[in-house]
């Protein structure tokens, strides 16, 4: 998940990035943005993110008239220190208003609610798109490349996707391993989420090949599979219940 911070305090948004990425790993922060003309000249030139956090007073205006200058339609959880700005702040895509300091809970729960409610604050006034999600075509096969020939391999075959050191691995189920020129994020987009579930940073799993889930320290969870991995599987505490819901479909 792509977020972006727009806090004036450097320790302050170092530390809410800290905490973010240890509430859930999968979340990218593509930046920090320190007022509201850096904030203005960012989202103009760079693709919206999916959730941003933003602190309202800066040190050259309000981080309303962001929301005034450029049109956004990702949600906005704002964090500060007063709380007389908060009718201002539903009025600007706001789903949550965190008081500082920001406890570590409170953001996660500012999560949990954004997970409950993107789907359909993505989809408002966007028919195209709820169309296009629902007549999708996903991938019943993908092109590999090995040994010198392009190999045809099934998607549901499949076990997982590994992606590490820049590298993106399919493991299929009969131990085989094929490098693919594809991104993770390609190819989550690219697999029916029916099938396939994003469990982090690095894994794409496919549910048919989940032999057990252990719980974890924080209330994470560790899955196994048919496959051997190159490391632990870890599903983060805010997707362990997406998770298991979507074990259970």
């Amino acid at each position: 998940m792509n977020v972006i911070i727009i806090e004036d305090e450097p320790r302050t948004a170092n530390d809410l990035k800290a905490t973010l990425v240890s509430l859930d790993n999968s979340i990218n922060v593509l930046a920090i943005l320190p007022s509201v003309s850096t904030a203005v000249a960012w989202l103009q030139s760079n693709p919206a993110p999916e959730l941003i956090f933003s602190d309202i007073q800066l040190g050259d205006g309000l981080s309303f008239e962001i929301f005034k200058e450029v049109q956004i339609n990702a949600p906005v959880i704002f964090c500060t220190a007063f709380d007389e700005y908060a009718i201002n702040a539903f009025e600007s895509n706001s789903i949550d208003y965190l008081l500082k300091p920001i406890e570590e809970d409170r953001v996660e729960k500012s999560l949990q609610k954004f997970h409950r409610i993107k789907g359909h604050y993505s989809s408002a006034g966007n028919l195209d798109r709820v169309i296009s999600q629902l007549t999708k075509q996903y991938k019943q096969s993908l092109l590999v490349h090995y040994r010198e020939k392009i190999i045809p391999v099934k998607v549901a075959d499949i076990c997982l996707v590994y992606a590490a050191n820049g590298l993106v691995n399919l493991h299929m189920t009969d131990k085989q391993e094929y490098t693919v020129q594809y991104t993770i994020e390609q190819l989550e987009n690219m697999l029916d989420p029916k099938h396939f579930f994003r469990a982090n940073r690095q894994f794409i799993i496919n549910r048919d090949t989940v032999q057990n889930i252990e719980h974890y320290f924080n209330r994470r969870l560790v899955v196994h599979t048919a496959c051997p991995t190159p490391e632990t599987i870890i599903v983060s505490r805010l997707k362990a219940n997406d998770f298991l819901r979507w074990i259970e479909q």
